[in-house]
């Protein structure tokens, strides 16, 4: 790729990133990882839901970082087979893994603010942050990540089709290596390399989170509604700009 700007650069102009994302757009998501961990200061970290297809970004950057700390955010609220295929790849990719959690337990937590799932937009917006972005943070921040990994694509949602391959985030950067895959792409992927889809998948998730805060795919509920009742998409892990939230 050429190396006609710099990082240093990039971090201090929006042209010259953009010039660097035109660039990386270029390349296949295995040489994005190759550049970016060669050229990355610092510590790199893979953040991972163990959702519908994250086998596929766990493979495709670990077998090239096998000693990467993986960071999963356990809100205490996951499907219990999303608990059992995490162990499962965590086992079979050896993976570093790392598990980031609110201080309180699931108890705790809904004695203290209620079940805030139910608490419409604003009380899941305060619930996601407590529970998933200020763990996540800590966690990035402890393992001292300069670079954060995560397995973003554009086809996955309306609020992720701007999405570039390279973007800064607060004071790291973040890298999204398959950012342009589709579903085929990942369909692809895991069977060359026998990799399984989240056990949810068949029975109609296509995104899938919290217990309370996830259905399946449907005739009445579409895509972008199979998260948080249809009146948000995002998490807010990877919002571009989340607001701080009083807790």
């Amino acid at each position: 790729m050429s190396a006609e700007v710099t990082l240093a650069e990039a971090w201090a102009d929006d042209a010259a990133l953009d010039a660097l994302n035109d660039a990386l757009d270029a390349l296949d998501a295995d040489a994005r990882i190759t550049w970016a961990l060669a050229n990355t200061p610092g510590r790199a970290v893979l953040s991972t839901s163990f959702g519908a297809q994250s086998a596929a970004v766990l493979h495709l950057v670990t077998r090239q970082a096998p000693e990467l700390p993986v960071v999963l955010v356990d809100t205490g609220y996951l499907f219990p087979e999303t608990y059992r295929f995490a162990d499962a790849l965590t086992h079979r990719l050896a993976l570093n893994l790392h598990v980031a959690r609110a201080d309180d337990s699931p108890a705790w937590f809904e004695a203290r603010h209620g079940k805030l799932w139910e608490q419409g937009l604003d009380g899941i917006e305060r619930y996601n942050h407590l529970r998933k972005v200020e763990p996540m943070q800590r966690a990035l921040d402890g393992l001292g990540a300069t670079l954060w990994i995560a397995g973003l694509r554009r086809s996955q949602a309306s609020t992720r089709e701007h999405r570039r391959v390279l973007e800064r985030a607060g004071a790291r950067w973040k890298l999204h290596p398959i950012v342009d895959w589709s579903d085929r792409d990942i369909g692809a992927y895991l069977k060359a390399h026998a990799l399984p889809w989240h056990p949810l998948w068949d029975e109609g998730y296509v995104s899938i989170g919290d217990v309370h805060t996830t259905r399946p795919l449907s005739t009445d509920v579409d895509a972008e509604a199979t998260r948080f009742f249809g009146l948000k998409r995002e998490c807010g892990l990877h919002e571009p700009a989340p607001v701080a939230i009083a807790s």
